[in-house]
């Protein structure tokens, strides 16, 4: 089951993805964003040491370090 959160604003559900990309330098991140529905990249869990917030102006969730 992807992980999920629940707007406080609008009441909408949304599910956190993560994709590994390459930079220019050959270094390699993790994007994290969320989206309305679960995709191929949904994760089952919140990574380690992040913490989600919500935008108050758009009720949009947040990925922070925490």
């Amino acid at each position: 089951m992807a992980f999920s959160v629940t707007s406080k604003k609008s009441g909408k559900n949304y599910f956190l993805h993560g994709k590994e990309q390459e930079l220019r330098g050959g270094h390699k991140v993790t994007l994290y964003y969320f989206a309305g529905t679960a995709g191929e990249n949904a994760l089952n869990e919140l990574p380690k040491g992040y913490i989600v917030s919500e935008n108050t102006r758009t009720g949009l969730p947040i990925l922070k370090k925490g």
